[in-house]
C-alpha cells in the first residue's frame, strides 16, 4: 500500500484558501494506486496535474513512478502553487508548479506529449456566474464552482485534450453523476475517438464520485 503524502506541513492558514484532500482526492489516490504497476509499466517521461491544490496527489505520483518523470502542475490559486511546491518537498518528490489555468503555458511546448494527465476539476454545479467569478478571483471557490452541470472548467480542457496526451497518454478525471458521465464518456469518443472507461466510483455523503480514465 502506498502512504498518502505527509500534509503536516500544511496549516489552517493554508486551508483557509487551498482546497484541503476530501474524498474525491481520496478516490483519485485509490484509482491511480489500483492502476500503479500498468503507470509503472508505460514509462511515462512527462506528467501534468492540473488544479494541484495541496500538492497531494502530483505528491502520490511520485511515489508511485520516482524519479525518472517530470512532474508539472498548474493552478490558477498562487497559495496552491506554494503549497504544492512545499508538499513536494515533504515527501522528497521534484514538482514544477505553474500558476496558470489548465495547460496554459505548456500547452504549445508539451503538445502531444504529456504521457499522464491528472485533473479533479471544481465540479460541483453552480450558477455560470459563480464560476466565472471563482476563477477571476483564482482563490479557493475556484477548485469547486463549476458552473452548469459542473462542466464549465472540465469541458474547456476536454476541448484540449487531443492537443496535450501523447500516442500512449493516460488520462485520469476526477467526475460526479450530475457531470453526466455516460454523456462525457460519449463525446469524447465520437468527437475525439479517445477510449475511457470508470476505474473506480463510490458514494460520498450525497456525492456519487467516480474516476475516468482516457486514452487514445
Amino acid at each position: 500500500m502506498i502512504p498518502t503524502p505527509d500534509l503536516s506541513h500544511l496549516t489552517t492558514a493554508d486551508y483557509e484558501h487551498v482546497y484541503k484532500p476530501a474524498e474525491d482526492t481520496f478516490i483519485l489516490l485509490d484509482a491511480l494506486e489500483q492502476d500503479a504497476d500498468e503507470l509503472r509499466e508505460t514509462k511515462p517521461l512527462v506528467c501534468l496535474e492540473i488544479g494541484s491544490g495541496s500538492g497531494c496527489v502530483s505528491s502520490f505520483v511520485g511515489a508511485i513512478l520516482g524519479h525518472s518523470c517530470l512532474y508539472l502542475s498548474t493552478d490558477i490559486n498562487p497559495h496552491a502553487a506554494s503549497c504544492t511546491l512545499r508538499t513536494a518537498r515533504q515527501n522528497k518528490t521534484a514538482v514544477d508548479p505553474i500558476v496558470a489555468s489548465l495547460a496554459g503555458p505548456v500547452r504549445t511546448r508539451l503538445h502531444r506529449s504529456i504521457d499522464l494527465l491528472i485533473f479533479n476539476p471544481p465540479y460541483v454545479p453552480t450558477f455560470d456566474e459563480e464560476a466565472y467569478g471563482a476563477q477571476s478571483t483564482a482563490g479557493i471557490a475556484g477548485a469547486w464552482a463549476g458552473g452548469r452541470d459542473g462542466m464549465q472548467v472540465t469541458d474547456a480542457l476536454l476541448d484540449d485534450l487531443d492537443n496535450l496526451l501523447s500516442p500512449t497518454g493516460l488520462f485520469y478525471l476526477v467526475a460526479v453523476k450530475q457531470n453526466d458521465v455516460p454523456g462525457i464518456r460519449s463525446r469524447m469518443e465520437q468527437e475525439s475517438g479517445f477510449r475511457s472507461e470508470v476505474v473506480l466510483q463510490r458514494r460520498a455523503g450525497r456525492e456519487h464520485l467516480f474516476v475516468v480514465r482516457f486514452t487514445r
